[in-house]
């Protein structure tokens, strides 16, 4: 006997952006083990050689009941957010879910020593690209029905909420990203589209070693004497909150590990 989450998610068709590792490569697993009979996944990444091995993966775990198309996709290009939806198969367009994952964090410098294409790189992938998927993937929602219908689902942080030393830029774009989650909730309060905010605190990803340029000590010396949250711990909030009932909005949610009560610590 199928869940009521499955039920609810089966004949959906569902796009994750930042899909080829952590809470991205995580939340399309997570989709295809709650609804595993009729579902269709998009995965987007710039690895694409590690979407491909999601989908095997995927395959290998619930069997064909769930399609997943791998797609390239670098959300900070705008030319592959414009081409993103006529470049998809015609079974594949009608989208009903978007999770805006794709993000990162760059560096731990402090103005006025930050590199100026580390700004870049982030307002570009956290706030432009998240922006323009939503933009891309919207007129799909609202010509659905007489009032719309569908899920856009952006990943934000702690980071939105209480900015720190050493991650301004970061901290900016997710209070931007947050900002902009709210505003679209209002402009779209008349239609039947759900806009959801889930804002993770630490998580052990690859995350850390992508702000430190690849220095895998750093990255781990900041997960010492503590418990982070895991990339499947957001992931199955995020499938929750996909899985509501139609008029059940899970609007802004925060969920941190055991140990935590504010951002980070300064570095």
């Amino acid at each position: 006997m199928s869940s009521a989450m499955a039920e609810w998610l089966a004949g959906k068709t569902i796009v994750v952006t930042g899909a080829s590792s952590g809470i991205g490569r995580s939340t399309a697993i997570e989709f295809a083990r709650t609804s595993p009979r009729d579902l269709k996944l998009v995965i987007t990444a710039r690895r694409v050689d590690r979407l491909k091995q999601l989908a095997e993966d995927i395959k290998n775990l619930v069997g064909d009941g769930v399609q997943v198309l791998p797609v390239k996709l670098d959300v900070s290009n705008p030319a592959d957010v414009a081409g993103f939806l006529d470049g998809l198969p015609a079974e594949f367009r009608d989208i009903d879910i978007l999770v805006n994952n794709a993000g990162l964090g760059r560096g731990v410098a402090r103005a006025p020593d930050i590199a100026m294409d580390d700004v870049r790189l982030m307002l570009d992938t956290n706030v432009h690209g998240l922006i323009g998927m939503t933009q891309a993937v919207l007129p799909v929602m609202l010509a659905r029905s007489t009032h719309g219908a569908g899920d856009i689902i952006n990943v934000g942080s702690i980071a939105g909420r209480e900015p720190y030393a050493g991650a301004s830029v970061y901290c900016a774009t997710k209070a931007a990203t947050k900002s902009f989650t709210q505003a679209l909730r209002q402009e779209l309060v008349a239609s039947r589209i759900r806009i959801i905010e889930i804002d993770p605190g630490q998580v052990k990803t690859e995350f850390s070693e992508h702000r430190y340029y690849g220095d895998k000590s750093k990255a781990e010396a900041g997960y010492a004497d503590c418990e982070p949250l895991t990339a499947e711990d957001v992931a199955e909030l995020i499938v929750f909150a996909a899985g509501r009932r139609e008029n059940v909005v899970v609007a802004d949610t925060l969920i941190l590990p055991n140990h935590q009560f504010v951002a980070f610590r300064p570095f």
